[in-house]
């Protein structure tokens, strides 16, 4: 099977001075092939002299067009030169064109064609002074051998330089794909770890200050009281935020913006501060206590359980949430997190992209994340590999 590129791509546009000098080439050819008979044809054999003329004429023509159909017209030429050394020149452009293509049956029969043509003239219609029929031959086969392999030459450098200018094109493009996949990346990174922050902190803000709202009978000390636990969450929301960007500018790493991340063994802490603001919350940790969680795992369950926390505080304002977290290093971690369904909304709005940013989360981490409504609750069940 030919598996070559295509023709047309390696082959060199010709301008005016392409082919300025291969016509001037050609030309070289045809003198020196002709200039041993023209005198004695023009006083001798006019009629001879006439057709040589016409036919070469006929050949610089037609060599013209030898990229639309390479073959026919390097046949037609070969014929032209077996009656007129003036199209020695033209018929060994066309054969060389043809050699290019590097197809074997046609190399050879443009080859045998020229040849042919070559040894008809050289021996018939204009006979050289050498006597001796083998070194005619012998000449004859060793210059079209020698053209039919340079064409093959030229062929296969052309064919090489089209490889490689395509591969560094390629290679180009690919390097601006994956830097555009690089920013998409890191793009919804950003997007899911600002959510993953901000979400949760926000919504305790907006839930106390709409708490609040509603109170009539607060005095001035727990209006005090209240207004200092919003502005504390909303300090916490704004060290989270920096501690979120230090991880992020890596070329920033090991500076004071750069904060560990949360794990699992934060988790509880988590749970504590959700039932700090009136969250009926229940945590079940079966994980054993020796083996401590990978960090990168435990930032991802950490992430999940916080997103199912602040969901539940919106969609399900005062019902309880269950969170049971089991598994071990053989089969893994299974969150599963439930709340019951039907309680009126918070009013607090939000993105609808915490659930999604969450599965994209997991599923970098080589686990899956679903969610259903299993009655009146709803579940959200996430499993993750110990060593993801």
């Amino acid at each position: 099977m030919d598996t070559r590129p295509d023709l047309t791509p390696t082959r060199p546009e010709l301008s005016w001075v392409s082919h300025a000098w291969r016509y001037a080439v050609c030309l070289a050819i045809s003198v020196a092939v002709w200039q041993g008979v023209a005198v004695s044809e023009a006083r001798d054999h006019q009629l001879l002299f006439a057709t040589e003329l016409l036919l070469g004429l006929l050949a610089y023509v037609l060599v013209f067009f030898r990229r639309r159909a390479p073959v026919p017209i390097a046949l037609a030429i070969a014929a032209m030169s077996a009656l007129s050394g003036i199209a020695a020149g033209p018929a060994t452009l066309a054969a060389v064109s043809v050699a290019t293509l590097r197809r074997p049956w046609q190399v050879v029969v443009v080859g045998l064609a020229n040849f042919a043509a070559a040894q008809f003239y050289t021996t018939t219609v204009a006979p050289f002074t050498i006597d001796s029929l083998t070194v005619t031959t012998l000449i004859n086969l060793a210059v079209n051998v020698g053209m039919m392999g340079w064409g093959m030459y030229l062929g296969s450098r052309r064919e090489l330089l089209w490889t490689l200018r395509t591969r560094a094109e390629r290679a180009e493009n690919e390097q601006e794909l994956r830097i555009l996949k690089a920013r998409s990346t890191e793009r919804a990174q950003i997007a899911r770890e600002m959510h993953d922050v901000l979400a949760h902190r926000i919504t305790q803000v907006s839930m106390q200050a709409g708490a609040m709202a509603f109170r009539t009978d607060l005095d001035a000390s727990r209006l005090r009281e209240g207004l200092t636990a919003i502005q504390g969450q909303a300090n916490d929301a704004l060290h989270e935020l920096r501690d979120v960007l230090g991880v992020l500018r890596e070329d920033d790493a090991g500076t004071d913006t750069a904060h560990p991340q949360p794990t699992y063994a934060d988790i509880e802490a988590l749970v504590e501060q959700a039932r700090h603001v009136g969250h009926d919350v229940t945590h079940l940790d079966s994980l054993s206590p020796t083996l401590p969680v990978p960090q990168a795992t435990g930032r991802t369950l950490y992430r999940i359980i916080q997103e199912g926390i602040t969901n539940a505080r919106k969609h399900a304002p005062g019902a309880p949430l269950t969170i049971i977290s089991s598994g071990d290093v053989e089969s893994g971690i299974t969150v599963v997190l439930s709340n019951p369904i039907g309680f009126t909304a918070s009013g607090t709005p939000g993105s609808g992209l915490g659930l999604i940013g969450l599965r994209e989360r997991t599923e970098l981490r080589g686990g899956r994340l679903v969610h259903s409504q299993v009655g009146r609750s709803f579940v959200l069940e996430a499993w993750i590999p110990w060593a993801a």
